[in-house]
């Protein structure tokens, strides 16, 4: 009789458990992709008043799928903790799906912000991502395994990564571009 009490009172706990964890939920959102997230920059703003200084965080995330799907967002707060969850609540709200074609992009692109110039290129395989700092988290998040990019303009990662989005929402995929034109994917690729 002791052994019924003891399995029946931990099995309880264990389905609690695993709700916490999630483990119970998985089924329920199985509609939503495994996201990934990658801070770009983290900013310690120090505001002067009477009573001394005030410091709030600004973070920058980039959140993504790895299959094609990217957004970025930004978060203030004056915890750290707080700043990047305000940060990826926003990024999942900002998701754009981007065409990759064999691990890259299907052509050249630019891509303007503010000040920041970027310009996206593809590149064949087993070449890696060409890019620095905040152009490479995008593009690492987003899925594209083989590409150059150069930053031009600013190298404020707000603008490099608002400039990299730009030109990732500019491409469009071959199908797209063969249906435009009314011809096959075969001979679009001859020309």
């Amino acid at each position: 009789m002791a052994d019924n009490r003891n399995s029946g009172g931990g099995g309880g706990r264990n389905r609690r458990d695993n709700d916490r964890r999630g483990g119970r939920n998985d089924k329920q959102q199985g509609t939503e992709p495994e996201l990934r997230e990658k801070m770009v920059a983290l900013n310690r703003v120090a505001k002067v008043t009477k009573g001394g200084r005030t410091f709030t965080f600004a973070a920058i995330v980039v959140v993504g799928d790895g299959k094609g799907k990217v957004g970025h967002g930004m978060g203030k707060a004056r915890d750290i903790s707080e700043a990047i969850q305000k940060a990826t609540d926003n990024a999942r709200k900002s998701m754009i799906k981007v065409p990759l074609h064999k691990g890259t992009i299907p052509h050249e692109q630019l891509g303007k912000y503010g000040a920041g110039k970027v310009l996206l290129k593809p590149a064949s395989e087993g070449t890696g991502v060409i890019a620095g700092g905040a152009m490479r988290a995008v593009l690492d998040i987003a899925g594209v395994h083989n590409v150059l990019a150069k930053s031009q303009g600013s190298s404020n990662p707000h603008n490099v990564i608002k400039a990299t989005i730009d030109a990732l929402k500019k491409l469009r995929s071959p199908m797209e571009i063969a249906k435009q034109r009314g011809i096959s994917m075969e001979k679009l690729f001859e020309g």
